[in-house]
């Protein structure tokens, strides 16, 4: 009885249903290769002959009440509308949750306006993903890495629920395993970098802004 008791304390794996779109197919293979929890899903990406998509999600049916997962890339604006369409389209298939995995936030460049007429691009992304559709476990899980800024967390509306995370830790770990690691020092291209990441790395030397536009300066100075 002990042992039937300890089998059935013990919670089966948490099994995930991840879409992916054409540029992340290797990197949602390579996932899906670390755990049997993950289970591969495709989409099929087509065109109208005018060029505006024309999507279908097989076995659609097959994924109610399951956790469903979304890896996209939006790597360009010509791809962003037809993945949000799919990302707008899975919650509302029933499923028990949904996830959205966007590694690169594009538009973390243009978050602010520091003159009268620029435009906040960040701050409209964000509104446009605040938009998708709740599933039957709450609001979808957005999840990136190294987002340009920590405050735009505040862009997003109580519909969605950023998760910033770091590689920076990742990069830590390969540097420090490197033989010659004793003899790295991190150079920042921007204050806003140095201020987003110095106190992950301050276990290596910084070189300053300063420093690094005085070296351009004598590097191009000399060809």
């Amino acid at each position: 009885m002990a042992a039937s008791a300890a089998a059935s304390a013990v919670k089966p794996a948490k099994k995930v249903c991840l879409f992916y779109c054409s540029e992340t197919e290797v990197l949602a293979k390579r996932i899906a290769a670390e755990s049997d929890a993950i289970e591969l899903r495709s989409i099929n990406w087509r065109t109208f002959e005018d060029g505006f998509p024309n999507l279908f999600i097989p076995n659609a049916h097959g994924i109610r009440g399951q956790n469903v997962a979304f890896l996209a890339s939006f790597s360009s604006p010509a791809v962003i509308f037809e993945q949000l369409s799919v990302i707008y389209a899975l919650p509302k298939l029933f499923v028990s949750s949904f996830t959205l995995v966007l590694p690169f936030f594009p538009t973390g460049t243009s978050e602010r306006m520091e003159d009268e007429g620029d435009v906040a691009t960040a701050f409209t992304l964000a509104r446009i993903l605040s938009h998708i559709p709740t599933s039957r476990g709450g609001p979808t899980s957005l999840v990136t890495f190294d987002i340009h800024a920590l405050q735009e967390r505040f862009y997003f509306g109580d519909t969605i629920l950023p998760c910033f995370e770091s590689g920076i830790p990742l990069l830590k770990n390969r540097l420090q395993k490197l033989p010659d690691s004793d003899k790295i020092s991190i150079a920042f291209p921007d204050d806003g970098a140095w201020k987003r990441f110095h106190k992950q790395l301050q276990h290596f030397p910084t070189v300053c802004n300063i420093c690094i536009t005085w070296m351009l300066y004598f590097i191009c100075s000399c060809v």
